[in-house]
């Protein structure tokens, strides 16, 4: 991939499915972008935080093969009424029970938090108090051990994750987020996600590359 990639914010509120709140910053032609660069037809392409299923619906139209993992029942109905029918219900955190590999690509974006005020669980929809940062950070690293586990030798995970923007400031939640998944895989690229507008609550936005690391 280019090491940066232009993105509208009109795009992105035209293409924002029903129910998804302003916080849900994942285009289309990012999705695109990143599927011509790493698959071919007939690839399989795992998203293990599904959310309203951007990445599975535009992978079964670019011909590839789209399994994915949401938490929520609802919203993984609503997946499939997109027309994606590779949904799994369930935890990401227990994605090697939910998932089998080999996958040529793991292309998602997890729940975000910050490191202070957020008593919320992200991996838990939110629906739950108590959360803490570095568990947060040990639990979205445990999620790409297993990811690395299912993708095949040469396939990649591609991660878009932003530093977040709160009152209290700015959270370098891609830079922490790789320190974690960097103990499992190998960060090969990073491309800087160029905005006209830049979505609320973030500050700088990323596709940052992994790779397995060598079998030893």
């Amino acid at each position: 991939m280019r090491p940066w990639l232009p993105l509208t914010f009109g795009e992105l509120v035209a293409q924002r499915p029903a129910g998804a709140g302003i916080d849900v910053h994942f285009a289309e032609s990012l999705v695109e972008a990143v599927l011509d660069e790493y698959t071919a037809a007939g690839d399989v392409v795992l998203d293990p935080f599904a959310g309203f299923g951007t990445t599975l619906v535009v992978a079964e139209r670019m011909g590839r093969t789209a399994i994915g993992v949401e938490l929520l029942p609802d919203r993984a109905d609503a997946i499939r009424r997109r027309g994606p029918a590779g949904v799994v219900t369930g935890d990401a955190r227990q994605l090697a029970g939910l998932v089998s590999g080999p996958v040529d690509l793991c292309l998602t974006s997890p729940p975000y938090m910050t490191a202070t005020g957020h008593p919320e669980d992200p991996l838990d929809a939110y629906r739950t108090s108590g959360a803490e940062y570095g568990r947060y950070l040990d639990e979205l690293g445990d999620v790409f051990r297993q990811v690395a586990g299912l993708l095949r030798p040469g396939g990649y995970a591609v991660v878009n994750v932003a530093n977040v923007r709160s009152d209290a400031g700015i959270t370098p939640l891609a830079w922490d987020f790789t320190r974690a998944v960097a103990r499992h895989l190998i960060l090969r690229q990073e491309t800087f996600l160029c905005w006209d507008r830049q979505p609320p609550g973030i500050s700088g936005d990323y596709c940052l590359v992994f790779s397995p690391r060598p079998a030893r």
